[in-house]
């Protein structure tokens, strides 16, 4: 056997979702009693040949629109085919088909996670491991928006404004290729069944790479680097933060059924080549974005063609406003914090002060920082729900669509991208110089 036909036969083997659904079976998650009597026969059948199933199942319909569109209980298949012309297989096929709890399993069934723009439910799972299921959900949540939302406003606000906004053109950079990468291989999420969708809510967005696993494994690698050397603390912390870390998110995505082992896999690989390629530059664009003089202009234009671009790839699914989203949060931490430094609101410790010391913590160092997270937390979100109640029947205005459905409205790129990108970009350039300023105002900064 040559070696590429070895390479295939090994990326074809970590592609199997039968391995997916063995790893959710050893940390015990099964799916119920009335799926998993027909999940066992397909799994004796060649995949390509497995039988509809019509025991226990309630299969999601399709809406009449275009492909893309959100689904409601009735249809074999919950999302759109691949791009007419293109390779790849049809995004989601045989994705999180939901059935009904066996009758006479005396185990307690999962949480349902539910997708509020396709709404789309996860499905009934019996769990039979508690603490388990509770730490992967901590594990697959270090890579969805709350965490992002919670997280880098901590780092600007509390920790060190430098390493904040360098975290965050790193993972704008990451997460920009991981989404563009998924949308022109467009490998479908692993088939439901054999595997129990435990999480649904980006069951529309295609499966490789793991964009999870990309943000788990950029972001403490990028700590690390960023912060060692700057601050005074034992190497070790960070040697040891990084595997648990990376571990928690990349197990987390196969435990929720969301990703094949391959998928992990190239997410993990795909972030050490773009660190290693892009992370020399990061002081490069960082001290563009706070120096020269017509940054703004050029931050804002960069990242909407960015969007543009992405919006163009693939039909619509959840991942079109998610890169927007990234883009704009991008956009509006640069921009801001372009006018913080030249406003001279927060200002770096100089060189010659390196290493910085963490300073002792006191009850007026503690109770400043929760402060600021709450007070913060609170204008981020009256900003987001004020910025998305104006671009949504805004945008549906300028470009006429019918806003009556939010949810399809939200479908058009000419909706989705203004709202995202504007919205956002309000809430980045918010956190970066409003929010700083107000903290300066009433003396907490």
């Amino acid at each position: 056997m040559s070696l590429r036909q070895s390479l295939a036969l090994l990326v074809g083997r970590l592609q199997e979702p039968q391995k997916v659904a063995r790893f959710q079976r050893l940390c015990g998650v099964e799916a119920p009693l009335s799926r998993s009597t027909v999940a066992s026969a397909d799994l004796r059948e060649d995949e390509e040949e497995e039988a509809p199933l019509s025991r226990g199942c309630r299969r999601r319909e399709r809406q009449p629109e275009a492909c893309g569109g959100p689904r409601t209980p009735g249809s074999d298949c919950n999302h759109c085919p691949a791009k007419l012309g293109g390779g790849g297989a049809p995004n989601g096929v045989r994705n999180g088909l939901a059935s009904e709890p066996g009758p006479a399993s005396p185990r307690r069934a999962g949480a349902l996670r539910r997708n509020s723009l396709t709404n789309e439910e996860g499905e009934l799972a019996h769990v039979s491991n508690w603490p388990l299921y509770y730490l992967f959900c901590f594990g697959t949540e270090l890579g969805n928006e709350l965490f992002y939302i919670l997280f880098f406003p901590f780092w600007i606000w509390n920790l060190d404004a430098l390493v904040g906004r360098r975290l965050v053109v790193i993972w704008v950079l990451v997460m920009y290729l991981g989404q563009c990468t998924k949308d022109i291989i467009r490998w479908p999420r692993p088939a439901s069944p054999p595997v129990v969708k435990l999480e649904v809510f980006y069951n529309s967005e295609y499966s490789m790479p793991s964009t999870h696993a990309m943000s788990g494994t950029a972001i403490p690698i990028s700590m690390v680097l960023l912060t060692y050397g700057r601050w005074q603390y034992p190497l070790i912390y960070g040697l040891i933060l990084i595997p648990c870390w990376c571990f928690l998110v990349c197990l987390s995505r196969i435990y929720m059924g969301m990703h094949s082992i391959l998928d992990i896999i190239a997410g993990f690989l795909y972030t050490i080549v773009i660190l290693a390629i892009f992370y020399p530059f990061v002081d490069l664009i960082d001290n563009f974005n706070q120096t020269h003089k017509y940054a703004p202009l050029i931050i804002i234009g960069l990242h909407l063609a960015l969007g543009i671009f992405s919006f163009t790839l693939d039909t619509w699914s959840t991942s079109r406003g998610d890169t927007a989203e990234i883009l704009g949060s991008g956009a509006g931490i640069a921009c801001g914090s372009h006018v913080t430094y030249n406003l001279g609101l927060i200002l770096d410790p100089p060189l010659d002060t390196l290493p910085l010391v963490r300073p002792p913590i006191t009850v007026t160092l503690f109770g400043k920082a929760i402060l600021r997270i709450f007070i913060g937390m609170i204008f981020v979100l009256v900003i987001r729900d004020i910025m998305k109640k104006i671009t949504i029947p805004l945008a549906c205005k300028i470009f006429n669509k019918p806003c009556d459905d939010i949810r399809k409205a939200r479908q058009h790129m000419e909706v989705e991208l203004p709202y995202r990108y504007i919205t956002y970009g309000m809430v980045g350039f918010s956190i970066t110089f409003f929010i700083p300023y107000i903290f300066l105002f009433i003396g907490i900064s």
